[in-house]
């Protein structure tokens, strides 16, 4: 099989299906483009006009969980829990981190600092719900490494940049959260689900948000 990723940089679900595709062990080829200016060929692919698009031998998958979901039936190792169970209450827990990166999204945008302030309560607010659901670590089922942990590095991976401008209190007195971002941050597979230019990228994004924290990036500065 022949794997392409369509991408944009800043998009966390393409780092899903990206890490997804390196614990598979599986090559690919990176194509990023620009969703201000989405060329013809990919709104072709793409009924949404969003990205991830996986192209397999030429055959478009799109929408990161789909793309997912294929990958973790076509190659081994599985990354689902062999009970039925266990498999829908993870499914449960992607869900639950797509909700995170919607309230990332609206934390980042807020026009006001109230605003902002209150996303970053809501943020700290399910963190804490995943630190009453959290197992034994250092991944969210202990020693195996799931498709829980795939939905989650790119969130960890905004806090690395949110906390170069403040601290915002996100995973104070989260101990089992807080060790789960490291072991994250640590694995290969989410080390390099993103190019290297990552870090300062967002924060040109955030920057020129217009948001109130873009104000207080530039004031940073």
């Amino acid at each position: 099989m022949r794997y392409t990723l369509v991408s944009h940089k800043l998009c966390p679900y393409v780092q899903r299906v990206a890490i997804t595709l390196a614990e598979k062990r599986l090559p690919f080829e990176r194509i990023d483009i620009d969703l201000a200016k989405k060329p013809d060929w990919f709104l072709r692919i793409s009924p949404m006009g969003k990205t991830p698009v996986l192209l397999v031998d030429g055959e478009a998958i799109f929408e990161s969980a789909a793309i997912c979901e294929y990958l973790d039936e076509c190659a081994v190792p599985t990354l689902h829990p062999d009970d039925a169970l266990r498999r829908a209450r993870d499914r449960g827990w992607m869900e639950f981190g797509s909700s995170m990166l919607n309230a990332i999204g609206a934390f980042y945008s807020a026009a006001s600092e109230s605003a902002m302030l209150e996303w970053a309560q809501e943020i700290r607010r399910k963190f804490q719900q995943l630190e009453a659901a959290f197992e034994s670590g250092p991944y969210f089922h202990g020693e195996q490494f799931s498709m829980v942990d795939v939905m989650f590095g790119p969130v960890f991976r905004y806090l690395d940049v949110f906390d170069d401008i403040a601290d915002f209190g996100f995973l104070t007195q989260l101990p089992k959260v807080s060790a789960w971002r490291v072991a994250l941050c640590e694995r290969a597979s989410i080390r390099y689900a993103a190019p290297p230019d990552y870090r300062i990228a967002l924060r040109n994004f955030l920057l020129a948000r217009g948001s109130a924290l873009s104000a207080r990036i530039a004031a940073a500065m």
